[in-house]
């Protein structure tokens, strides 16, 4: 029996190839889409849970919501908390520290960095890594020895058997051997850890290094078995006031667990969690996760529309052979599992087409977001089952309605009117309900789509609130000021041909670094701003906007912070005091709309721990934004401390900026040589910090366009249909007068009307959620009526295009033929 079914279900296919090929192909289309965005919600969704134990593995994170300062939430935590957690929480079983840094080495002549990472010895009791050489009881028996990854291996010796190999490490004129003592199997992408070698952490930091402000580490716990983290979470605060000492500042006592929160976050939800600052790799969005399902979704539901309304559009044409197969004794049962087997046939044909689709896209969609997505059929992870269950849903779905309508058909009434065709009762107003969901989808993603681009255009171009343009950044400056030829190499760079402005800087043009001082104002409050210091070009250099009162200047003995050297005459700097900058935001939250009323006012600002300095506002300058689109105007004071500057910024006109560049890296070869030269452009710098947002952007768009796609077939298929059934109303209308222009007109209005509601439904709910999603970014463009206009238009024109080919075509037929057509 099941052979017949068969072979019935393809000989009707046979007889439709049209409909079956546009059928098969917008199903296919649609199953790949939707297979495919959830293949990378799967990756992006199971970061770190490939760890052994990862459920009892937590980070501990840091928030701070210092007056004045937007909410940080940070990945990172304090340094003490390796030695005290542990100590006042009984349900940890381990903990473990690890620090990011860079080694630097010399291979093939050429100096470069390697990601590093310090660990303590507990690290391996954690994350318990699979070692392909050595083991991890003896990897870091002292600072001296280093781990490498597989690849980092080869890429250094060749080979991953190197146990016992040296590689030397240069810190300018000084060099420190370490010694391999372990090889690992590289992480996974996956994961939020970023890892090339690993080395021991030094136990012995500096002062600074030690004190409840020092975040440039992270901290992971392992819990015990049957640990509640909701309960330890909850007497963390208590925790923290125990264990944070205070301090005394300005005469006031206060504690930083007044301004810090600290929490225990599963290590699996660190890549998705609101904590990214200071990630060691780069995290997501939930929301965009979120939406990336629902896209998902909305396209297999708009492929699945597309098969039911061309199943029960083309299932009424069988009337007849619904009737003659009763009258030869077929029951409903039969007749109903006929019309399932036809359905599954083709959503059969569809799927196979669709893994295939999915198996050719998977590695360049890999490429594309440099991630390792694996589709495999088995497993845990496999998509067999969930194959199968869309196999049945959509099968079942396009397959019963007209099965279980033709299947009541009562023969004597079908072959008594001679009916080749009956429509089932409502699916006419069925099939326009479908299609006005169909064309809603398309229109929301088309205008999600329009939003996304423009968002993402604009934070790329938008004014920074400095010249961005012919600019240059220098990473490492720090260590020409550490030799004492800061000056020098300065002087060296001013000489390159096309370069117009040096300066030194501790806060780049896209910065990821915080430097948070207290800043008492002249009404007692305190506030948290950020402190950078920079030499007195950095403001013309960067092209900076004075708004009132001048700018730090060589002139001025107080613009320079100094403190006199240990024995030296001469007042110290909270005597003497100091001369700052501000830029309109901290002048604003001091209390000053204008920045002219600011200048000359006194302020406190807060140096090397509890140290206040009596300062004075010399200038203020605009905004600018150093950070993404998302992060708020942050405000700035800026001290005059070349010294104390990380980055060169180099500005330069009418010149090749390649050239510009290949002098400054001549100049950083003639100081240091054997340290790796780190220099972008500033629009490189641009593009790299919206690089996630731009992928992003260009995959949901391309998928948009996928849905638009599935929604033209849907529409050829539906259109072929409705003008086939209505020939002969056409013919009759020709004889009777009508010109084809009226009768593509009226075809057309037909179709135009479910566009036009489409729209009324789209449009509302793609308001909400553009109107959410910038609400994200602190800088955004205006939601106005172009995208939804745009969208509208576009798929009035694609509806109208479609439906007008077919129509003018039927239109121009001999009423004769048309007349004879049944």
């Amino acid at each position: 029996m099941w052979r017949n079914y068969l072979t019935v279900g393809i000989r009707s296919l046979a007889r439709s190839k049209a409909f079956a090929l546009i059928n098969v192909l917008g199903l296919a289309l649609g199953l790949a889409a939707c297979l495919l965005i959830l293949l990378y919600v799967r990756y992006e969704t199971s970061y770190d849970e490939w760890l052994p134990d990862s459920e009892r593995i937590y980070q501990v994170q840091a928030t701070w919501h210092e007056p004045g300062q937007p909410v940080a939430a940070n990945q990172s935590s304090p340094a003490p908390v390796r030695d005290t957690i542990a100590g006042g929480l009984p349900q940890i079983e381990a903990v473990t520290v690890a620090q990011s840094g860079r080694l630097q080495i010399v291979r093939d002549g050429q100096p470069l960095y390697v990601d590093e990472l310090y660990v303590d010895p507990s690290f391996f009791d954690i994350f318990q890594l699979e070692f392909i050489h050595g083991s991890p009881d003896t990897a870091l028996p002292n600072v001296n020895s280093i781990v490498f990854t597989e690849t980092e291996a080869i890429r250094q010796f060749g080979t991953t058997d190197a146990l016992g190999k040296v590689v030397t490490e240069r810190l300018g004129t000084s060099t420190f051997d370490y010694t391999v003592t372990g090889i690992i199997k590289d992480l996974p992408k996956n994961s939020h850890l970023k890892v090339a070698t690993i080395a021991r952490f030094n136990d012995e930091p500096p002062p600074e290094g030690r004190s409840w402000g020092a975040m440039g580490q992270h901290h992971y716990v392992k819990l015990r078995p049957g640990a509640d983290v909701d309960a330890i979470n909850a007497a963390l605060p208590a925790w923290e006031k125990r264990v944070i000492p205070p301090q005394v500042m300005d005469g006031q006592t206060r504690t930083r667990a007044d301004i810090m929160d600290l929490k225990l976050v599963p290590v699996a939800d660190v890549h998705l969690g609101d904590a990214q600052q200071g990630a060691m790799t780069p995290g997501n969005d939930p929301r965009t996760i979120a939406t990336f399902s629902i896209v998902a979704l909305l396209i297999l539901a708009m492929a699945s529309i597309n098969f039911i309304n061309l199943s029960t559009a083309r299932a009424g044409q069988r009337a007849r052979e619904v009737a003659l197969r009763k009258v030869l004794g077929a029951s409903r049962s039969q007749l109903v599992t006929q019309f399932l087997s036809e359905s599954i046939l083709l959503v059969a044909l569809a799927l196979l087409i669709a893994l295939a689709i999915v198996e050719i896209a998977t590695p360049m969609l890999s490429a594309y977001l440099d991630i390792e997505l694996a589709f495999d059929y088995f497993g845990s992870d496999g998509y067999f089952i969930p194959a199968l269950g869309l196999l049945a849903l959509v099968g079942l779905g396009g397959g019963l309605y007209p099965a279980l309508y033709l299947s009541r058909f009562q023969p004597a009434k079908v072959l008594k009117a001679n009916k080749s065709s009956a429509d089932p009762e409502g699916s006419g107003r069925l099939r326009n309900i479908l299609v006005v969901t169909q064309f809603a989808i398309s229109i929301g993603l088309i205008v999600c789509t329009g939003v996304v681009y423009s968002q993402t255009r604009f934070v790329q171009t938008m004014d920074p609130g400095f010249e961005r343009e012919g600019l240059i950044q220098v990473e490492g400056a720090w260590r020409f000021a550490e030799a004492g030829n800061s000056d020098a190499v300065k002087a060296e760079i001013a000489r390159i041909p096309g370069v117009v402005g040096v300066a030194r800087t501790g806060i780049g043009i896209v910065a990821n670094n915080k430097s948070i001082q207290n800043i008492k104002t002249p009404g007692g409050e305190t506030l948290g701003m950020g402190f950078y210091r920079v030499d007195p070009d950095f403001f013309p250099t960067m092209g900076m906007r004075l708004l009132g009162g001048r700018l730090l200047g060589e002139r001025f003995a107080n613009d320079l912070i100094v403190q006199p050297a240990e024995g030296a005459q001469g007042p110290s700097l909270e005597a003497r005091g100091l001369n700052v900058v501000l830029n309109r935001k901290a002048a604003e939250l001091i209390g000053f709309r204008d920045p002219a009323a600011a200048i000359g006012k006194p302020v406190q600002v807060g140096m090397n721990g509890t140290m206040m300095v009596p300062s004075t506002i010399v200038g203020v300058v605009e905004n600018t934004r150093i950070r993404t689109a998302r992060d708020e105007i942050e405000p700035l004071v800026f001290g005059y401390e070349p010294a104390s500057t990380t980055q060169f910024i180099v500005r330069y006109r009418s010149a090749v900026p390649s050239q510009v560049m290949d002098g400054i890296r001549g100049v950083w070869s003639r100081f240091i040589p054997d340290i790796p030269f780190e220099g972008a452009f500033a629009e490189d710098l641009v593009a790299e910090l919206y690089e996630r947002e731009r992928t992003r952007g260009t995959i949901f768009g391309g998928f948009a366009i996928m849905a638009v796609l599935i929604s033209c077939l849907g529409l050829i298929g539906l259109a072929s249909f409705t003008t086939e059934r209505r020939t002969k109303e056409i013919g009759i209308r020709k004889v009777l007068g009508a010109k084809v222009r009226d009768i593509v007109r009226l075809l057309a209005w037909q179709f135009s009307k479910p566009v036009i509601i489409a729209n009324l439904v789209a449009w509302p709910v793609a308001w909400w959620a553009m109107r959410d999603w910038l609400n994200t970014f602190d800088a955004r463009i205006a939601l106005t009526p172009g995208p939804f206009l745009f969208a509208g238009l576009l798929a009035l024109g694609i509806a109208l295009a479609t439906v007008g080919s077919h129509a003018f075509r039927v239109a121009r037929l001999n009423p004769i033929h048309a007349l004879r057509y049944e």
